[in-house]
């Protein structure tokens, strides 16, 4: 079976689907997106003719997306400990057993409401197990170069089987019941865990105790802080997200009220944001080699904007439909270069604790966003509310101006770098020992002392990154141009991570750029903290 690295590098957004495994599993997730699509059609008919229905059938996305919003960290973390191929094997198969459990329930007329929505919510528990392990693997599906391209095409893929799921399940729906749109859900998974154990990822041997859960956690929360890309990544995801959550939560309001359409109707609409992101998918790498990844996310917001300000006043329906087909391609601009940009920022070690923390702004900033503009809406109009968005927007893209996107974002090299020398021990430490002190000299001559002091405040972002939960550079009193580096990580089994699983080229081109001020070679000591009598 081809890997990934030797596949043929290209910037085509086709280009990851010469890669077999990555086609593979492609196909089999577009299948499964249909399927879930499919199932929220099968579960909301069930619902529709119960007289609590207007409370009860909003539940059902409620119960899909509520677990990815209070799982979103913990599966990042759980996906960075183990093996993300394990993990996705178990997790879509017991999604499968789930779904087909609901099929063989609602066959048998045993599906209540209660039942409907409690096993909706696990299901769901899956999906948020599922989301950062799949994205964290793509790097070990295609190359760097190829990331956008992925992004791409899943975005292609949740949005396609979007446009065309719903129809596809209310003609089941009306033919068979919904019993047969869950059976297939269900069959539609054994497709992904299929591929999964086919495919062979490289085990990675590992001579040092596993990161514990919670120490994990605190890993990922401080490299997210200490990352100034990453935090303008996430920041850049917050300010598109929020507004533009306006014409998701009041399309179907739109489609009812100012357009007067029935649900199929309101499906077209759907199906127009569906077919706009395809079409995007098939414009993005010529876009993507004219423009930067800034102007990218610039034409994003401006063309979401412009769809959301056309569902606000025209009140033609054939004038909307080709405006959502316009905020479809920008959608997926916009999330693809921010989700590539994001898989391309963070070191495996921490990749799907990474992007748990962009999950989880994008859900959150979705379901708060969507309450938000729903409440603007009761309190002036449907209108004013989406009109108020796409100014936003509009100052979304202008925002691009002063907070870009880092112009390292997607250059950084990242592959795992193990340069730091073992200590000479004269004792061997437990991995819970600690906290740990680390000490580096320095001696630098007067006429470097500024540039210095520059590349030694990059460096304590690297060190806290890589674990330091303080870090600290003092000048020597006593010794003419002496700096201490000091910098504290909380355990000997964490140090020992920093040491051979969390440095990247990166950090090492940073430490070579602090080097070439020093006078020698910089000397480094480590302590561990002495346990106080009593």
């Amino acid at each position: 079976m081809t890997t990934a690295a030797a596949a043929t590098p290209s910037t085509s957004t086709w280009a990851p689907l010469r890669s077999p495994v990555f086609r593979a599993l492609w196909i089999a997730q577009t299948v499964s997106n249909l399927g879930t699509w499919m199932q929220t059609v099968g579960a909301q008919w069930m619902l529709v003719g119960d007289p609590r229905a207007a409370v009860l059938v909003p539940l059902v996305q409620t119960a899909t997306t509520l677990p990815v919003m209070l799982l979103a960290l913990p599966s990042g973390v759980l996906a960075d400990l183990i093996d993300r191929r394990r993990l996705l094997i178990a997790t879509q198969a017991a999604m499968a057993a789930g779904v087909g459990l609901l099929a063989a329930l609602t066959g048998a007329g045993l599906t209540t409401p209660a039942v409907l929505l409690t096993l909706l919510f696990l299901i769901g528990c899956g999906q948020a197990l599922t989301a950062p392990a799949w994205q964290a693997i793509q790097p070990d599906l295609v190359p760097p170069e190829q990331i956008p391209s992925a992004a791409a095409l899943g975005g292609l893929s949740m949005n396609g089987a979007r446009a065309i799921g719903p129809a596809i399940a209310g003609a089941l729906v009306s033919l068979t019941g919904p019993t047969w749109v869950f059976a297939l859900n269900a069959l539609s998974f054994v497709g992904i865990v299929v591929v999964l154990i086919v495919w062979r990822r490289p085990a990675v041997e590992q001579t040092f105790p596993s990161e514990r859960a919670l120490a994990a956690l605190s890993a990922g929360g401080r490299f997210i802080r200490s990352s100034l890309v990453v935090r303008r990544i996430l920041l850049r995801t917050a300010l598109f997200i929020a507004p533009a959550s306006a014409l998701w939560g009041l399309l179907p309001v739109i489609a009812k009220d100012q357009l007067g359409l029935s649900s199929a109707g309101y499906g077209l609409l759907l199906g127009a944001l569906g077919v706009g992101a395809v079409l995007g998918a098939f414009a993005l790498s010529r876009l993507r080699l004219r423009f930067g990844q800034n102007s990218l996310l610039t034409i994003g917001a401006v063309g979401f904007a412009g769809a959301t300000a056309v569902l606000a006043l025209v009140h033609s329906f054939v004038v909307v439909l080709l405006a959502l087909i316009v905020g479809g391609a920008a959608w997926l601009l916009s999330l693809s270069t921010l989700n590539a940009s994001m898989q391309l920022s963070l070191p495996a070690w921490v990749r799907a604790r990474g992007l748990s923390v962009y999950q989880l702004i994008f859900m959150g900033g979705q379901a708060l966003g969507s309450l938000v503009w729903g409440l603007l809406a009761g309190a002036t109009s449907t209108v004013t509310s989406l009109l108020v968005g796409a100014a936003l927007l509009v100052v979304c893209a202008l925002s691009s101006v002063w907070w870009p996107l880092h112009a390292k974002t997607g250059a950084l090299d990242l592959t795992p770098s193990s340069h730091w020398p073992e200590p000479t021990l004269v004792f061997e430490p437990e991995p819970l020992d600690g906290p740990v002190l680390v000490s580096t000299f320095y001696r630098v001559a007067p006429d470097n002392e500024q540039a210095f002091l520059a590349a030694m405040a990059v460096l304590g972002r690297s060190r806290q990154r890589t674990g330091a939960s303080q870090w600290r550079l003092f000048r020597s009193v006593e010794q003419e141009s002496t700096f201490v580096e000091t910098f504290l990580v909380r355990s000997w089994g964490e140090h020992m991570h920093q040491h051979h699983t969390r440095l990247t080229g990166q950090d090492q081109l940073i430490e070579q750029n602090v080097e070439q001020y020093a006078e020698g070679t910089p000397v480094s000591h480590h302590y561990l903290e002495v346990n106080k009598p009593g």
